[in-house]
């Protein structure tokens, strides 16, 4: 669903996650300790991929989207987020199928999309795979034929002529908001989110528009969660809030848009720097960030990665995959899909191109084998590299664990000579593609064509 909310979101949202601060307030140290044992270690390098299950495919449904799992695995996925796999509410619907936000039942599969055997079978797969299964939870609102409806409509926000009344602030007219006053309604919610860890073993949780729902809810919910299985949670928002105590993961979007505007030309790279400069130490420092260059709102609402960044896509993606935090692919976005994917009609993504699927292969291989771009606090934290061209050319520096990641980006469309002054960072490097070797002066001349990408690891 279209996210009108995200455009009033601060740039300060995440961003102590960007750099991991070490020194806490008091008061976080304690709610660090309340987050033991979270994130979950085998998140510590992982990426994650978004399924649009509709779009996937001809038939569009889970099975058709499992013979696609052995390509995945083979390209180095870790996490498969399914976007919601539940039946949609056909009363006020958009469109002819209708938006997977609608949800119609929290406890059953869409029939459109298969069975509960056919999503039980998915997720032993991707386990037999060792990949993780997240479902997108739609915490916030129904549709308005849920099965819910009917007999409990106190669990709905109402106005003062006791009508049901859309989520405030949207133009979300075919789903109804949900009340978090009615305590009956919480406990339901976190029961539906049980059901799906204890029937289908799911690895956790997307939870849309995570920020309009009260943090307490999620705090309370995370931890009966926890005690079934441990899992993890991404918020499709960044409040340090939410993050504290319930989510391991949020959302980018300050991030991506300023990637978006750089392409543009609207920026430049000092205002990447000064967003890492301008970070507030109150996030938590073990919490991720999500990165990313599309996703299924971007795509369907402002553009393909063509339309938003132009010739900067490998770059910007490049990006995403060494800076502090855990990359995302959208569906189709190896395969260098090139057009809005319709949201509410069904729109097949065209895999008959798939030269970027190496291009991912290769960026998820460096974000595996090097220390230094772990998730979280075990990560390098990131130091910008200055140069006579800081508008055009931004170049980091992350290391930990005696491993070494130097990124070069050249964010202009401009062909650009620079001097870098590399400092201590200097010796022998190997290229991350092909594994060439290379001496890195303490101050280092570079020639990049426009959007030219080197990283180099040591």
């Amino acid at each position: 669903m279209k996210r009108i909310y995200q455009t009033i979101l601060s740039f300060l949202v995440l961003a102590g996650i960007l750099v991991g601060c070490q020194n806490k307030p008091a008061a976080k140290a304690v709610a660090e300790e309340n987050k033991a044992e979270k994130p979950l270690e085998w998140s510590r390098n992982a990426n994650i991929y978004e399924v649009n299950i509709r779009q996937y495919t001809p038939e569009g449904t889970i099975n058709a989207f499992a013979e696609h799992m052995p390509r995945l695995k083979e390209m180095g996925v870790d996490i498969l987020w399914l976007m919601p796999v539940y039946p949609i509410s056909e009363k006020n619907r958009k469109g002819s199928m209708g938006s997977y936000y609608a949800v119609a039942d929290y406890r059953a599969v869409n029939p459109e999309f298969g069975t509960m055997e056919d999503l039980k079978n998915l997720v032993k797969k991707a386990h037999e795979m060792d990949m993780k299964v997240i479902l997108d939870w739609v915490a916030n609102h129904t549709g308005w034929d849920n099965v819910i409806m009917d007999e409990h409509k106190d669990w709905y926000t109402q106005n003062e002529e006791g009508e049901i009344v859309i989520p405030e602030g949207t133009d979300w007219t075919d789903t109804a908001d949900l009340n978090y006053d009615n305590e009956d309604m919480r406990k339901y919610m976190t029961e539906s989110l049980k059901f799906w860890i204890t029937n289908a073993d799911v690895d956790g949780f997307r939870c849309d528009v995570a920020g309009m729902v009260p943090t307490d809810f999620w705090e309370k919910a995370r931890k009966e969660l926890d005690a079934v299985k441990p899992v993890f949670m991404l918020a499709e928002d960044g409040g340090h809030e939410l993050l504290e105590n319930a989510f391991d993961m949020g959302y980018g979007w300050d991030f991506h848009h300023i990637m978006n505007d750089v392409a543009k030309g609207e920026k430049n790279a000092n205002d990447m720097e000064a967003f890492f400069a301008k970070v507030d130490t109150i996030y938590p420092a073990d919490s991720y960030i999500m990165n990313f260059i599309t996703n299924h709102d971007e795509n369907s609402w402002n553009g393909t990665v063509k339309e938003r960044m132009g010739e900067g896509g490998k770059a910007f993606a490049v990006l995403t995959f060494t800076m502090p935090g855990m990359p995302l692919i959208y569906s189709g976005q190896e395969a260098g899909m090139d057009k809005r994917l319709k949201f509410f009609e069904k729109d097949e993504i065209d895999w008959s191109n798939m030269e970027l699927a190496s291009f991912y292969k290769e960026l998820i291989a460096l974000k595996k084998n090097n220390k230094a771009l772990q998730n979280g606090v075990k990560g390098g934290k990131l130091v910008r590299i200055p140069s006579d061209k800081n508008e055009e050319i931004f170049a980091f520096s992350r290391e930990a664990e005696g491993n070494k990641v130097v990124v070069i980006l050249n964010l202009s469309k401009n062909a650009v000579k620079a001097t870098l002054e590399l400092g201590a960072n200097e010796g022998n490097y190997a290229c991350y593609k092909d594994g060439n070797k290379h001496d890195l002066a303490a101050k280092l001349e570079v020639e990049l064509k426009p959007w030219e990408y080197r990283v180099y690891v040591k």
